[in-house]
């Protein structure tokens, strides 16, 4: 069974950085078997908004891909040994405020799966 923790949301002022955590389990991540390439990454849904992409990591390759609103501010990273994957968020705005999710897709099957989300908001 496929468990995405998240930790690290919380309420900071604009200009302030935070670090998500996703801590991976029941994943199975292998370079050789294709069936077990995946990519990690985060998305967000701020009130009113739909879930949008912010950042992701390919598994295998490391390939990071950013959403503009983000790039050159958001930094996706992954600690392999621990099956965790990192968001460092710098340079907060209030635009940044939103629920943000954990994402895994196993990319042979185009599945998808969900952490239960942390709050990020930042204050002006």
């Amino acid at each position: 069974q496929v468990q995405l923790v998240e930790s690290g949301g919380g309420l900071v002022q604009a200009g302030d950085s935070l670090r998500l955590s996703c801590a991976a389990s029941g994943l199975t991540f292998s370079r050789s078997d294709m069936t077990s390439w995946y990519k990690m990454g985060w998305y967000r849904q701020a009130p009113g908004k739909e879930r949008e992409f912010v950042a992701n990591l390919d598994w295998t390759s490391g390939i990071t891909t950013y959403a503009s609103s983000v790039k050159g501010r958001f930094t996706i990273s992954r600690d392999g040994g621990k099956n965790t994957v990192l968001l460092q968020m710098n340079s907060l705005i209030p635009e940044d405020t939103a629920i943000y999710y954990c994402n895994a897709k196993r990319i042979i099957t185009n599945t998808n799966y969900w952490g239960q989300g942390t709050q990020v908001t930042v204050s002006s």
